[in-house]
C-alpha cells in the first residue's frame, strides 16, 4: 500500500517511517517482527508507543507500508485512523512523529476543545 492509498482502519507508514523501522527489524533478526503501535488518551494529551512485536493479538489491524507490517489494536486503530507516522531527523533529534487529525484540540481525550473530559 502507499501514502496515496488512504486508510480509514488506522494509522498510515510514511517511506521514511518504513525504511527505519526496517532497520530496527533487521537489527532484531528480522524474522517475523512487526512495527506495533498502540494510543492512549488523557487530557494531558495523547500517548503512543511504538514497538516491535512478532505476536498478532485478536481483533489486531495489520496494514503492510513499504515493506514493513504497521500492527495497531481496533481501539488504538480507531484513535489513530488517518494519522500519519513519519521519521524525523533534525539537528539534536530523531525519533518517529505521530500526526493525528483526531487529535485536533491536543487533549487526546476526544471531550473536545471545551476540556470537559
Amino acid at each position: 500500500m502507499t501514502l496515496d492509498q488512504q486508510t480509514t482502519r488506522g494509522p498510515m507508514l510514511t517511506q521514511a517511517a518504513a525504511g527505519k523501522a526496517k532497520e530496527f527489524i533487521d537489527a532484531e533478526g528480522g524474522e517475523g517482527l512487526m512495527l506495533r503501535v498502540t494510543a492512549a488518551g488523557g487530557c494531558a494529551g495523547p500517548r503512543y508507543q511504538l514497538g516491535l512485536d512478532d505476536r498478532a493479538l485478536d481483533g489486531d489491524i495489520r496494514e503492510h507500508w513499504y515493506g514493513v507490517d504497521l500492527v495497531v489494536d481496533s481501539m488504538s486503530a480507531a484513535q489513530l485512523a488517518g494519522a500519519t507516522i513519519d521519521w524525523v531527523e533534525l539537528p539534536g533529534e530523531q525519533g518517529f512523529s505521530i500526526d493525528n487529525p483526531n487529535d485536533s484540540c491536543g487533549c487526546g481525550c476526544g471531550c473536545g476543545c471545551d476540556g470537559d473530559c
